[in-house]
C-alpha cells in the first residue's frame, strides 16, 4: 500500500500544520512516511507546498513524481491547480473553494472553479464550514476531513492526531478543530462533490 499526496496553499493557511497531522496519522497506522515542504515568500501570501509519501515498505525519496499523486489537497484553488499535472490517472483534486488573491492578475473565480472541475476536482466551502465548527481559522482542518476518504489513515487516528496537534491551545480549540474535521468529512465523500 502506498500513497503520494501533494498539499498546496499559501503562507498562513496552515499547509504545514495539516501536513504534520496527516504524517503523524500515517505513522500511527504503521506506515513508512517521507515528507517534504517548499515555502514561497517568507511572509503570508507566498506559495507553500508539501508532499507526503506513505508506504508499507521503506520509501527512497520524499518527492512525488509527475503523474503519481493520488491526491492534491488544496487550501486555495489556483494553488491546487498548479499541481494537477502531478496526479495519477485515478488521482483526485480536493480544494477549498475560497480564493486567496495573492497576485494582481488573479483569474476570475468562476474560471478557476471551472478549471478545478475540468481537472476532476471537488470544491469545498471550507471557510463556511470552519465558521460552523466554531473556529474560522480551522478551514485547513475542514479540508483534511474532506480528503479523509483518500488519506492513508482511519478517521479516528486522524482525529487523535488533531487532538494532539492542538492540545496546547486548550480544549475549546481542540473541539472546534475536531468539529471542523467532521464537517469536512461529511461535506465530501468519494461519491459527491
Amino acid at each position: 500500500m502506498s500513497s503520494d499526496i501533494i498539499l498546496a496553499g499559501v503562507g498562513g493557511q496552515g499547509v504545514l500544520s495539516i501536513a504534520g497531522i496527516i504524517t503523524a496519522a500515517a505513522r500511527r497506522e504503521g506506515l513508512y512516511v517521507k515528507q517534504a515542504e517548499v515555502h514561497g515568500m517568507a511572509q503570508r501570501g507566498g506559495s507553500v507546498q508539501a508532499t507526503i509519501r506513505t508506504s508499507s515498505v521503506p520509501i527512497a525519496s520524499e518527492l512525488v513524481p509527475m503523474g503519481r499523486a493520488c491526491l492534491v489537497l488544496g487550501l486555495e484553488p489556483l494553488e491546487a491547480l498548479r499541481f494537477a499535472p502531478f496526479l495519477a490517472g485515478d488521482g483526485v483534486v480536493i480544494t477549498a473553494a475560497e480564493v486567496f488573491e495573492n497576485i494582481s492578475d488573479y483569474p476570475p473565480i468562476a474560471e478557476v472553479h471551472d478549471a478545478v472541475r475540468r481537472a476532476g476536482g471537488h470544491l469545498v466551502e471550507a471557510d463556511r464550514l470552519a465558521r460552523d465548527a466554531g473556529s474560522p481559522r480551522s478551514s485547513n482542518v475542514v479540508m483534511v476531513g474532506a480528503a479523509s476518504p483518500w488519506l492513508p489513515a482511519a478517521d479516528d487516528t486522524i482525529e487523535a492526531c488533531i487532538r494532539e496537534a492542538f492540545a496546547a491551545k486548550g480544549e475549546r480549540v481542540v473541539e472546534a478543530n475536531v468539529r471542523a474535521f467532521r464537517l469536512g468529512r461529511d461535506a465530501l465523500t468519494p461519491a459527491s462533490g
